[in-house]
Parts: structure tokens; sequence; C-alpha cells
């Protein structure tokens, strides 16, 4: 047999990703050891989105802080399937880790909407009050029913905004009877005939055209939604109504996580948390940046009071309705930072 020569096994080291060299044995032969922990964590979101960026971060972080115990594989955009599989891989073990929204985790832990209530939230000063406080903290409880484990710092999707094709959202007499699309959502529908307005309910995919044809006449989604759909194209005034705050919550297998010693979990939750207030910061600046971007491609936008809006919502009985829904200890904690809604 050739005699192995240390030039060789300098080439053969080169091709070794740089993590294995970190976690193998000093000196020579190499040896690669498989992390103790393995798991994957799956989102809906394109590999560039700061909740990537900085999960990737979060991720080699905790595999550098675990010694190469813990190792995370991040699946993003979808991989592995859309979000109610995604939910219910997490729920079964089939993936340890997944980034749902609060309307899509509603769906399993309906107290999980509440920060989606319309026009609750005037400014992220009281979102993260209420998300990081006693409402954040009476939600992962209800999460962790299901045998999730809910980490303590949600990640942001944003405010949703207004656009329309026919004239500015200032108050609420301007949804009257407008012909606005929506997700399928029952807060959202419940929210926008509260309104007066005409929602109609259809699949992300067909909002451009149905804008285009005028089936619909308005839509609401955050703001680089409407940047990177190119709804500019076929709408003309974006009005920052500010009425749905909506965030993921980073939830892991509930028996997957009991597996972590304490020493790992503890050094899992600090970079999944500290990630996701990087990330926060992330989305706030990108908000800036898009809303200038928007206006130069010719959105006309404009600020509106939330004032109109709430009253018309208590008049039409959607607060008191949502309330009833959510129970009284909820809509309470919210009301602790909010101010009275019902």
């Amino acid at each position: 047999m050739a005699e192995v020569t240390r030039r060789s096994v300098l080439r053969s080291l080169s091709a070794v990703p740089a993590a294995s060299i970190a976690t193998g044995m000093a000196g020579f032969p190499l040896i690669a050891r498989a992390a103790e922990f393995s798991y994957k964590y799956g989102n809906n979101l394109p590999v560039t989105h700061p909740l990537n960026i900085r999960a990737q971060e979060a991720a080699d972080r905790i595999l550098k802080e675990t010694k190469g115990r813990v190792e995370i594989k991040i699946f993003p955009n979808n991989q592995l399937g859309g979000d109610t599989d995604m939910l219910a891989q997490v729920r079964s073990g089939g993936i340890e880790f997944f980034t749902p929204s609060a309307l899509v985790i509603a769906t399993l832990v309906p107290v999980a909407a509440i920060n989606a209530t319309g026009f609750a939230f005037s400014d992220y000063n009281q979102v993260w009050s209420a998300m990081d406080g006693k409402l954040g903290a009476h939600v992962r409880a209800a999460i962790g029913k299901m045998r999730l484990y809910a980490f303590d710092k949600m990640w942001d999707n944003g405010f949703r905004q207004t656009t329309s094709s026919k004239a500015p959202v200032a108050s609420a007499r301007d949804l009257d009877g407008l012909k606005i699309r929506v997700p399928v959502s029952p807060l959202s529908i419940s929210m926008f005939k509260g309104l007066g307005a005409a929602p109609a309910s259809l699949q992300f995919s067909e909002v451009y055209s149905s804008l285009q044809t005028k089936i619909v006449d308005a839509q609401e989604n955050p703001l680089p939604i409407i940047q990177v759909a190119k709804l500019y194209e076929v709408q003309k005034f974006a009005s920052l109504t500010n009425h749905i705050w909506d965030g993921y919550w980073f939830v892991a297998n509930g028996r997957a996580w009991d597996r972590l010693p304490p020493d790992l979990k503890t050094i899992v939750a600090a970079a999944i948390n500290d990630a996701g207030m990087q990330q926060r910061e992330d989305i706030r600046k990108l908000n800036d940046s898009v809303i200038t971007d928007l206006q130069a491609k010719g959105l006309q936008i404009n600020r509106p009071s939330a004032d109109s809006f709430r009253a018309k919502l208590r008049e039409s009985g959607f607060y008191a309705e949502w309330k009833g829904r959510f129970g009284n200890e909820a809509w309470g904690l919210l009301e602790q930072t909010v101010g009275k809604l019902a």
C-alpha cells in the first residue's frame, strides 16, 4: 500500500468542511464526530429573508458553543412543505423546529391569534411590551399544552398595510363597500366586515391578477410583500393602517426539546432568542427602506389615525365577539398594554 504522506493528508483536509475540522481530534488521522443532537428546522421564507439569515447565525453559534453536540439544519422556502404540513411535522417530531406565524399556529392554539386583533397595537413599543410580557407568556403556555415548546422571543413579520386602486384609506369611512382581498383567516374576514368593507378570501397567488382585473380593488399585506409582489403596478395608494401585527413563534417539538440536557437548552435558547431580537431590528430597517422604494415606484403613501377604525369595530361588535372567543384572561392581558378595546 502506498505510503500516506503529510501532503496527501493536508490535501484531504482541504476538502473537509471547517465545522468538521473544528470538532475533530487534534493531529492525524482526523476523526469526524457526528452531532449528538441533529435537528431540522423548516420555514416558509426565502433564504435571503432576515429570518433565515439570523437563524443561520444562531445555528452556527449553537454548533460552536455546544462544541458540535447540537446541529440545526435549516430548510427554508417551504422545502419541507406548506405551513400546515410543517405544523403537523413539528408536532409529530418529523422536524424539530418551525416558525409558524401567529395566524398559522392559531389553527391549533386559537388564543395565539390575539396579537392579530384589528387595530390593537399602535406601534412596536406596544407590540413588544405585550408579546415579551404577560400576554406572550399566556400564549406560550397555551402552545406548551400542545406538546410544543415556544421560545421567549417572537420574531417579526410586520404590520399589515392597506393598498387600493380607488382612493387612500384615510378613515373607516373609506372602507365602506370596498372590495378587498384578505387571506383565508376568520379574524381578518371578521375585522373587515366589521369595518363595512366587502372582503374576499383569495389565495395569494391570485392577488395580482384579481387587482389587475378589478375583481377586487384593494388588498392588505406587510410592505415587503407589497414590494416583492410588485403590487404597486396595479395599485395607486398605500395607507399605513397598521391594522394587524403578526409575528413568528419559534417553536420546538416538545419531546425533542426535553431530550436536550439543561446546559444545551440554555445555549440553544439564548442563541435563538438573541437572533430573534436582531431579526426584529432587521425588519424595522427593511420597512423604512421599502417605504422609500414604493414611493419612488409611484405609490402614494398616507398615514391614517387608528381612532375611526377602532370606533367602527367597537360599534360593530367586533371587539366584543373576539373578547368572547379569546377569553377574559387573554383579553385583559392585551388591554393592559393597549388600553380598553371592548
